[in-house]
């Protein structure tokens, strides 16, 4: 190796200066003083974080609750309303049925009734 490639490593291996600071630190940063009532403070901060959470779910799962049991009434509601109308169109069907029925006998004993008549008469 040359003198000048021995050189070119040595400067990069060796800082610059005994000034020159490292690009990370060599020991942790030091922690802060946390007393007791900070960390008293952050509890009850998270604790009502966590409150608030649970009344917040606790409030979409009622009304959630709510909605599906108004969807279900109104459904079931539609579902009678469908079924009394189909019910009296059946009742009045069979009604008409019924009427039509009791005509074609009004009718057959007219016929049968001038027939005796008529046969009486000669």
């Amino acid at each position: 190796m040359a003198t000048s490639d021995i050189q070119a490593l040595e400067q990069i291996l060796i800082p610059h200066s005994k000034e020159a600071v490292p690009e990370f630190p060599l020991s942790p940063p030091k922690k802060k003083d946390v007393s007791l009532e900070k960390i008293q403070k952050k509890l009850e901060a998270a604790e009502e974080r966590c409150n608030s959470h649970e009344a917040e779910h606790e409030k979409e799962t009622l009304k959630k609750t709510v909605e599906e049991n108004n969807n279900f009434t109104i459904m079931t509601e539609e579902k009678l309303i469908h079924k009394i109308k189909a019910s009296k169109e059946n009742q009045e069907a069979q009604m008409a049925a019924k009427l039509e029925c009791l005509k074609e006998k009004d009718k057959h004993t007219e016929k049968i009734s001038i027939r005796v008549h008529w046969e009486k008469s000669e």
